[in-house]
């Protein structure tokens, strides 16, 4: 039983003490592939030197976070694009909008976004989005850019049935993580309304842990607690839930 954890910063400073270790657990629990998102420039050489330890399980995203798009954002969608036209990248993510903690930089957080969605489709790669508090700048721009070549993630999905709905609608699969095994997280209530066809398992690690561990460090291994509420969700079997969103995540990243 192969899974797949779609959304994982396995080089986060979080890992700095224990990194292989985590990574092994993950591989004993049956996560066999980790797709790595994007921050910004000064995590580049950090993923780099994970794909080099773990070559066949490691695929990266290229990308500039919404959060650390500020003054210096032109140069940082340069490092972007200069990364691109040296090797392969997997996605464009993470990209979108975040105005949980401030909304000085929107302008710019639109731009980027926009900018990196045409990088996406210039060289036939899906994208990765990140929206916190954002669902309507975010679909504003998804819909100036919908289209056959517009395809990708909908990271770490928190919103409506609706809203679920629309993001299908653009040509993204829902990145479904801890936020499902919590008591509020809602999502459990209608998820099993979308097709398992639009669902792939992320951890968001180190970040929002899955009950029982909210609120302690995010590992790759603990997907298997979002893969059993999955289960538990659609009623299927985890054997069954794991196989279909490994080829759905196969499907988005083109490996």
């Amino acid at each position: 039983m192969i899974i797949t954890d779609t959304h994982t910063h396995l080089y986060s400073e979080a890992f700095d003490a224990d990194r292989d270790e985590m990574i092994q657990r993950a591989i004993a629990a049956g996560v066999e592939r980790f797709f790595i998102p994007a921050i910004d420039s000064s995590y580049t050489q950090a993923m780099l030197e994970l794909e080099h330890s773990y070559p066949d399980r490691m695929y990266l995203m290229a990308g500039l976070h919404p959060t650390h798009v500020k003054e210096n954002f032109e140069e940082e969608l340069a490092h972007v694009e200069a990364n691109l036209q040296q090797r392969r990248y997997y996605a464009i993510g993470e990209i979108g909008i975040d105005l949980y903690w401030d909304r000085k930089f929107l302008k710019q957080q639109q731009q980027a976004f926009k900018r990196q969605i045409q990088l996406a489709k210039n060289h036939g790669l899906p994208i990765v989005i990140h929206c916190r508090e954002a669902f309507d700048e975010v679909f504003e721009i998804l819909e100036s850019e919908k289209g056959d070549d517009l395809f990708g993630i909908f990271h770490c999905f928190t919103g409506t049935l609706e809203q679920a709905r629309q993001a299908v609608s653009y040509g993204m699969k829902l990145g479904i993580g801890g936020v499902l095994t919590f008591k509020n997280g809602k999502i459990d209530q209608f998820l099993n309304q979308i097709s398992l066809d639009s669902i792939v398992l992320e951890t968001d690690a180190p970040y929002l842990a899955p009950t029982p561990y909210r609120g302690k460090r995010n590992e790759s291994a603990y997907l298997v607690k979002v893969l059993e509420k999955i289960s538990e969700v659609y009623g299927l079997s985890e054997k069954d839930v794991a196989l279909k969103t490994t080829a759905n995540a196969t499907e988005i990243f083109r490996i």
